[in-house]
């Protein structure tokens, strides 16, 4: 079984059979609140499955907002480390993606928006599934104005997502998991630096 766990828009876990079918998913839709609800949706998303042992654990690694990605990264980390299984880092977007394609049927080039608050979006384009079954990125995710995403995308369908599917999530990384492959390194997707930053060494007061 494949643990999945999402914070870059609400807090989103899924549990998945190795085959993909859905076993159980809880999730919040509140943007703010991921360490509030994030323990109670884990305990929900795992009792009562009594299938056999979780495996991986696949954690969605943004685009998002600083803190709420840490959380849930650090919160996939903590229960691979506590049963000794691997983590698999997924950017966020190739599960709003594969959603699209496999739920609602989107053909051809299509992008995937979300909100990347301050009067922001951020973007990734996609154009169909690879040979493995993963969507293909065919431009990379970028941070754009909002007054500017229709200019950026010049004509391409536009998807804005928000709420992400953690069952997607899984599948997601349980295929790039089955193929051998890596989707994204071990450093979050931010996009911007946090607005705490650690401060400078303190000025010398001449005498």
């Amino acid at each position: 079984m494949i643990l999945a766990v999402d914070t870059s828009l609400g807090t989103a876990l899924a549990l998945i059979d190795d085959d993909g079918t859905r076993l159980s998913d809880a999730s919040a839709a509140d943007p703010l609140g991921h360490a509030e609800v994030i323990g109670d949706l884990l305990v929900r998303a795992i009792s009562g499955t009594g299938r056999g042992e979780i495996g991986h654990v696949v954690a969605g690694m943004g685009p998002g907002p600083f803190t709420g990605l840490r959380i849930g990264i650090a919160a996939a980390r903590a229960f691979a480390l506590g049963r000794g299984i691997p983590v698999i880092p997924v950017p966020s977007h190739l599960a709003a993606a594969l959603t699209a394609i496999e739920r609602d049927a989107v053909s051809g080039p299509f992008a995937i928006v979300t909100d990347a608050r301050r009067r922001e979006v951020a973007v990734t384009v996609f154009d169909g599934t690879d040979a493995d079954g993963i969507p293909l990125v065919t431009v990379d995710t970028r941070l754009v104005p909002s007054a500017d995403a229709d200019e950026h995308l010049g004509g391409v369908r536009r998807i804005d997502v928000a709420t992400l599917s953690a069952v997607d999530l899984a599948r997601v990384g349980a295929r790039a998991v089955a193929a051998g492959r890596t989707l994204a390194g071990d450093e979050p997707l931010y996009l911007r630096h946090p607005d705490v930053t650690v401060p400078g060494a303190p000025k010398k007061v001449g005498r």
